[in-house]
């Protein structure tokens, strides 16, 4: 099942999986999304992505910590150790 929610500017995407929820937030500059993303694919596309672990809802990766970040986002600011909403405001 996909839902979609607007959180302000930014667009929430959780799709439900058989054994986990595959969950991310997308802003103007990038997105914040769970470990299912891989930061080393982000960084040969360029995409600025940082990954928060252990989130099952959109609430859940606005409030989690940051632990993976791509090149282009740590550009932008995003550091590890961050929320993900701190993130989202870098990435907007």
């Amino acid at each position: 099942m996909l839902e979609t929610k607007q959180i302000g500017d930014w667009t929430g995407i959780l799709i439900r999986l058989k054994n986990a929820n595959l969950v991310m937030i997308v802003a103007e500059k990038g997105f914040v999304g769970c470990g299912y993303f891989n930061v080393e694919a982000a960084d040969k596309k360029e995409d600025a992505m940082a990954i928060v672990t252990d989130v099952k809802t959109l609430d859940d990766v606005l409030n989690a910590q940051i632990t993976k970040v791509s090149s282009k986002a740590r550009e932008f600011g995003v550091t590890e150790g961050m929320t993900g909403k701190e993130a989202l405001n870098l990435l907007s």
